[in-house]
Formats: C-alpha cells, sequence, structure tokens
C-alpha cells in the first residue's frame, strides 16, 4: 500500500494509508495565501505523486482592481507577488499609458529599468539567502549568509529611500513616477551593487562551488525543457531547463532596448542545482543592468500632467514583461470609464507551481527539501 505524505506551509505528517491534511489554516496571519503540497509516496520512501492544492484563499485582487480608478490600483499592484512589486506596478502602468497613448519622459523611463533591476537582485537574494545555511547548523548563518542579508538590505534600502516604501513602494504612476530620487541616490545605488556584487562572489563560494551543497542539488528534482515549455514555466526555473526565453531581450520594455544586449542565463539539467545556479547569475546581470542605468541619466521630469480623470478609450490591450519569478502580464480592458472594466494578471508563480507535479515524482524524501527550496514561488502570486 502506497502511503500518502501532505506537506502544509510549515508541517508535514505522515500517515499510513490515510490521506490527511496539516497546514496553516487560510486565515491565520501568518498565512499569505492558501497553498499545500500533497504527496504519494511508495515503500521505498519515493515521491511517486504531486499534486499542489492552491486557490482556497484568493483575495479577490484582480475584482478589487476593477473599483478602483487609474491612480487608486497602484496601491494593489504591487501586493500579490510582494518581491516582484515595482515590475507589478510598471505593467500597470504601461497598460493604461499604451491605451491612452501617454508617453513618460526620458528619465523617468531609465530610472524605471533601474528600480526594476534592484528589484530584480534583491528578490533572488530573498530566496538565495536560506540556501548558504549549512543544513548542520541550519539556525546559525554563515559567511555566505551574512554576507546574502547585507546585499539584500544594502538594496533593500535605496529602494526605500526612492520611494518612502520598505515592501509596497507605490513609486510608480500612470505617466511615470511619483516623485523624482533624491539628490544623492545614485551614489547610494553605486555603493549597494558594490556590496551586492560581493554578496555574490560569497553565496556562490557556498553553494554551487560548494562540494556538498553540489552533491547535494545535483539531478535532485528534475524539471525537463519539455514540460516546461508545455507548463508555460518561466523566468529562472524556466531557463534552469533550457527554456530560452527573457522578455528583456525578446519583447523588451520601454528603456531595455537602450541597454547593451541582454545575454541569457540559461542551464539544460533542470535541477535544483541549474535553478539555484540560474537565480545566481541572475543577480549578477541585474547588477551590470543596474550599472549601465546609472550612466548618463537623462535630466527632467519623472512625469506627465494628467488630467483630473484618468479614463481610456474603449478597448483592451495586454502588456507583459519579465518579473523576478517569470513572465507576468496585465490584460486590461476599458469602457471609456475611470475605473477598468475587466483587469486580469498573469502571474509568474501561478503557472510555474503547476511544474512540482512534473519535477517531483521520482524524488526522494531526503531530497525533498532540496527540491522544494531551490523551486521559488510566492504564494501571493499563485492565490491572487
Amino acid at each position: 500500500m502506497d502511503r500518502t505524505l501532505t506537506v502544509g506551509i510549515g508541517s508535514a505528517t505522515e500517515h499510513l494509508g490515510v490521506d490527511q491534511v496539516v497546514d496553516l489554516g487560510p486565515l491565520h496571519p501568518a498565512a499569505h495565501g492558501a497553498y499545500r503540497l500533497r504527496l504519494r509516496v511508495g515503500p521505498d520512501a519515493v515521491v511517486r505523486e504531486a499534486v499542489p492544492l492552491v486557490g482556497h484563499l484568493h483575495r479577490g485582487a484582480e475584482k478589487l482592481y476593477e473599483v478602483r480608478d487609474y491612480r487608486q490600483v497602484m496601491a494593489l499592484a504591487n501586493r500579490h507577488d510582494w518581491w516582484a512589486a515595482f515590475a507589478n506596478e510598471l505593467l500597470v502602468a504601461h497598460a493604461v499609458e499604451q491605451m491612452t497613448g501617454m508617453t513618460p519622459p526620458p528619465r523617468a523611463v531609465q530610472l524605471r529599468v533601474l528600480l526594476c533591476e534592484l528589484t530584480r537582485a534583491m528578490a533572488h537574494l530573498g530566496f538565495l539567502t536560506p540556501l548558504t545555511r549549512d543544513p548542520a547548523a541550519p539556525v546559525t548563518n554563515t559567511a555566505g549568509t551574512d554576507a546574502a542579508v547585507a546585499g539584500r538590505e544594502a538594496l533593500q534600502r535605496v529602494l526605500e529611500e526612492a520611494s518612502g516604501g520598505r515592501i509596497h513602494f507605490m513609486a510608480n504612476r500612470v505617466g511615470g513616477l511619483r516623485e523624482d530620487v533624491p539628490a544623492a541616490w545614485f551614489d547610494h545605488v553605486a555603493a549597494a551593487l558594490d556590496t551586492v556584487t560581493t554578496a555574490a562572489a560569497a553565496i556562490s563560494a557556498c553553494t554551487v562551488e560548494d562540494a556538498e551543497f553540489v552533491g547535494r542539488h545535483t539531478g535532485a528534482g528534475v524539471l525537463s525543457l519539455a514540460d516546461a515549455t508545455a507548463l508555460g514555466v518561466s523566468g529562472p526555473v524556466g531557463r534552469a531547463s533550457g527554456l530560452d526565453v527573457d522578455l528583456r531581450r525578446d519583447d523588451p520594455a520601454p528603456g531595455y532596448d537602450q541597454l547593451a544586449p541582454l545575454r541569457t542565463i540559461t542551464r539544460t539539467t533542470g535541477d535544483a542545482l541549474a535553478r539555484v545556479a540560474c537565480q545566481l547569475d541572475e543577480v549578477t546581470l541585474a547588477v551590470q543592468l543596474a550599472r549601465q542605468c546609472l550612466i548618463d541619466v537623462p535630466d527632467g521630469p519623472v512625469n506627465v500632467r494628467l488630467p483630473s480623470t484618468i479614463a481610456p478609450p474603449e478597448g483592451s490591450v495586454y502588456v507583459w514583461g519579465e518579473a523576478p519569478l517569470g513572465i507576468a502580464g496585465v490584460h486590461l480592458v476599458s469602457r471609456g470609464e475611470r475605473t477598468p472594466w475587466r483587469l486580469r494578471l498573469r502571474t509568474a508563480s501561478f503557472n510555474n507551481v503547476q511544474a512540482l507535479s512534473c519535477l517531483l515524482p521520482g524524488t526522494s524524501l531526503e531530497q525533498l527539501p532540496v527540491a522544494l527550496a531551490s523551486f521559488a514561488v510566492v504564494v501571493g502570486d499563485i492565490d491572487k
């Protein structure tokens, strides 16, 4: 008889012949959304079937957009994926700007790209930091952990300095940015990027360059290129399986086309080690792109003067972009009113989490934490 193991957020139980769920309830204040993973495990302690169970809470983010005007929706745009806050705001702003024919000033365009890449590096460091700890002493920081935290906090400080917000930035507005950055901000960003470069080297030393880490992660949780393509997986998870797609190169948003040609970070093995390596290389790439943005930042305003009411003409538009965890999109439908008639989100984690049903079968229970830790998702981006 197979055993069924059901893993909830923060807890797990195993019962012979019983399918029992133990997880944080959907109303628990520590649960940012409802997501659990049901595993069927054979007598050899190897996963035979994995079923992600998502969407029990559903915050109704898309319907909340539809009862707010286009100025107010920016307060919601960064909340479903809090690691991609700036990128999510920017997609909504791009959608409205396309429908209204509005063109942000050059300074705003370049600052937007810079803020996107700072956010991207910070997000990846957030997921990489726990991987730097020694499994034998998980509560003790290593040199890599301290460096990763220092890099993440350096980015957090400059983003907070620019926007006034530590998590929910709300720095974008239709037509540009809410306000300009402080006078000494560019120097602070350059110093933060130096800190991140040092952090990336320290993380690499205790992860992808460490023999024990490589041994634990090699061959764990393999996602094939065919499965990644079929499921619409994107971002570092997809590129770790050889999916050579990056919208910053393939369909660049305004500002990205002014940067040097983008080199896409890919691997081919699709295992846990490849996913960690892709995320780590993405940090280095984000730093390189951010440094380009610091060169010759145009002077001038950071927004355009808006009418008293923003009401895009009747019609629809779909915009997409490369968020830290993959492709995010906004489908906006307008009937010429000051609130969206429909607004639908394409979120990276919602598509990516399906891949667990393909990559976990064949994984031993001993390898399960390694496979899951290498697979970055944001629950609010799934249960939106």
